[in-house]
C-alpha cells in the first residue's frame, strides 16, 4: 500500500519559516520525481517546486528564492523547506511522488499565514 504522509504544517506569522516533510511508504522512492503542490482556498492546486530523482530541484516563481526543496532517498523523505513566508502562502500543501507511470499523493498539511 502506498503511502505519502505529510507533517510539518502550522500557524507562523508573516517572515516567518517552516519546514514540510513528506514521508512515503509502498514506493520505490529513488525511482520517483516527487513535488510539492498546494491548494488556497477557492484557488486551483499550483505546483509548488519540483525535486527531481537525482535531486535537481525546480520551483514557481511565486516561491523562488524563499524555498527550497530537498529529498533524503535514505529515508523516503522529501522536504520543503519555507523561509520567509508570506499571508499569500496559506494554503494546503501536497507532496507527489510520479514514477514507473503512476503518481499518488500525500492527504496533505495546512499551512496558515499571519499578517
Amino acid at each position: 500500500q502506498v503511502q505519502l504522509v505529510e507533517s510539518g504544517g502550522g500557524l507562523v506569522q508573516a517572515g516567518g519559516s517552516l519546514r514540510l516533510s513528506c514521508a512515503a511508504s509502498g514506493i520505490i522512492f529513488s525511482i520517483n520525481a516527487m513535488a510539492w503542490y498546494r491548494q488556497a482556498p477557492g484557488k486551483e492546486r499550483e505546483l509548488v517546486a519540483i525535486i527531481s530523482r537525482g535531486g535537481t530541484t525546480t520551483y514557481a516563481d511565486s516561491v523562488k528564492g524563499r524555498f527550497t526543496g530537498s529529498r533524503d532517498n535514505a529515508k523516503n523523505t522529501v522536504y520543503l523547506q519555507m523561509n520567509s513566508l508570506k499571508p499569500e502562502d496559506t494554503a494546503v500543501y501536497y507532496c507527489r511522488s510520479n514514477g514507473l507511470g503512476r503518481e499518488y499523493w500525500g492527504q496533505g498539511t495546512q499551512v496558515t499565514v499571519s499578517s
